[in-house]
């Protein structure tokens, strides 16, 4: 599979790579963290037995693993200078890129099932094993990344699945009226109007495959959405 690569980018949309702005990692994490979460208003329990709490939006996802960088020469006798290891890995994930005013953009790459768009949240180094004279042998780097996706591309992908447009939806085995409000207007609670729009009289079951027109929500409506 490979050695993960850590690869910085000087943009948000991930075309042109940083000179030297790549750091392949000398031993691959024992586990890798993926977090994912949801934001619900705070108006709203979500254990209780109340009407569903009312989404508010998804956040962004977080990867978080452990680096072990081994400058004893077991591993990689070409690289035994842990201050050399330490500013590349920095340069590439941490530090303020004055071309961009920023640090950098980064993909995290491993194996054919990785490719992780991200930028640097968190960053702790642990010295663990010293030559006599003090020289640092191993290190452990916590890392913590949040996913990236650049302004034009989310508001494109936020525009698709606005409430105040037109949408055409075909049903599928399961679906239900209050799931297809949910989903296209983040709220359940405008079932009636789709059925009333489209003339269902009976709405409980749907066909598969029937194609359904899911209209824009109206101002008032949308305030109560």
């Amino acid at each position: 599979m490979g050695n993960m690569k850590i690869v910085a980018y000087t943009d948000e949309k991930f075309t042109s790579t940083l000179a030297g702005g790549e750091y392949e990692v000398m031993l691959n994490p024992e586990k890798l963290q993926w977090g994912r979460s949801i934001q619900y208003n705070e108006d709203a329990a979500v254990d209780t037995s109340a009407p569903a709490t009312k989404y508010n939006k998804t956040l962004s996802e977080k990867l978080s693993f452990e680096l072990v960088i081994d400058c004893t020469g077991v591993v990689d006798d070409t690289r035994v200078d842990m201050p050399t290891e330490v500013k590349q890995l920095s340069k590439v994930i941490y530090d303020y890129n004055g071309d961009i005013h920023r640090p950098n953009y980064l993909i995290i790459n491993w194996g054919s099932g990785l490719a992780f768009k991200c930028v640097l949240t968190s960053f702790n180094l642990s010295y663990t094993l010293f030559k006599p004279d003090g020289t640092p042998l191993r290190a452990r780097a916590a890392l913590e990344f949040s996913s990236y996706i650049d302004l034009a591309t989310l508001a494109k992908k936020e525009k698709k699945s606005s409430p105040d447009l037109t949408h055409l939806v075909t049903v599928v085995e399961g679906d239900s009226l209050p799931a297809i409000s949910q989903r296209i207007y983040r709220s359940p609670s405008h079932y009636i109007q789709i059925a009333q729009y489209n003339g269902l009289d009976k709405f409980r079951r749907l066909a598969p495959g029937m194609v359904l027109t899911v209209p824009p929500l109206l101002p008032a409506e949308a305030d109560h959405a």
